[in-house]
């Protein structure tokens, strides 16, 4: 029920942090990954790292370089996955960044740079993998948000307002595209993964104190519920947003 055998799955962000645990996590369940990282060399090594891991469990990987807030280098990226292996079974839209700034100080570029990653990404991903998934009749998509975009979080209003964004488009997009193809999000809170390294010290021991459960997440608390929502065994689920968060945001 939870193998996905037969299943490509493209995996965007997926060269460290939860991005790169889910690619795992979906190979170990028989998943063919395409590993998405940023163009950049130091990110072409991580993903190419990711690739190995799974090669070396016997899996199937390749890593993919897109800019996901860039139309051409996200439709370029699609193409090359479909000429080669596809329409993507499933898309898990995991890219983003985390910053940290006072609204009231906040750059510009600040906010511009978040929604570009964390939302527009998210959009543009799924905008050019979607048709194939219609055309075939059958799909599944998994965006992965934030229990911050359901409570907000102070000094976090840019990645708060993204990620609410993320939710928000999980549900619409749901609602127009089942029972073909099927969308959730998962929504972790804070975990331990490369992507709070901006995030101070102070925010993040108070956070932890917050949480029931008195400690952060880890990448193997939130990869098992994509590889749930793009197996058979979350066929029924659309629409949903399910929180890997250990009680931060009860709902």
């Amino acid at each position: 029920m939870f193998r996905l055998d037969d299943t490509l799955a493209l995996v965007t962000g997926a060269s460290s942090g939860i991005g790169a645990g889910i690619a795992r996590a979906l190979a170990e369940a028989g998943a063919t990954v395409a590993v998405n990282h940023p163009p950049t060399p130091d990110e072409r090594e991580r993903a190419d790292a990711v690739v190995a891991d799974i090669e070396a469990n016997g899996g199937d990987a390749v890593a993919l370089a897109a800019d996901v807030g860039d139309e051409a280098s996200v439709r370029a990226m699609v193409d090359d996955i479909e000429s080669a292996y596809g329409t993507p079974d499933a898309l898990i839209n995991n890219a983003g960044i985390l910053t940290q700034s006072p609204l009231a100080e906040m750059p510009v570029e600040m906010w511009d740079e978040t929604m570009a990653v964390d939302l527009r990404g998210v959009f543009l991903t799924t905008r050019f993998v979607l048709p194939g998934m219609l055309e075939r009749g059958s799909g599944t998509i998994v965006n992965v948000a934030s229990q911050l975009g359901i409570k907000g979080g102070a000094e976090l209003v840019h990645y708060s307002a993204a990620k609410a964004g993320v939710i928000g488009m999980t549900r619409a997009l749901a609602r127009e595209v089942s029972p073909t193809v099927t969308v959730n999000a998962i929504a972790p809170g804070p975990v331990e993964t490369p992507l709070l390294g901006d995030i101070s010290e102070e925010w993040q021991s108070d956070k932890a104190a917050e949480i029931p459960m008195r400690r952060f997440g880890r990448v193997e608390d939130v990869a098992p519920t994509a590889v749930f929502l793009a197996s058979d065994a979350g066929a029924y689920y659309t629409g949903q947003t399910l929180s890997p968060d250990g009680g931060d945001a009860m709902h």
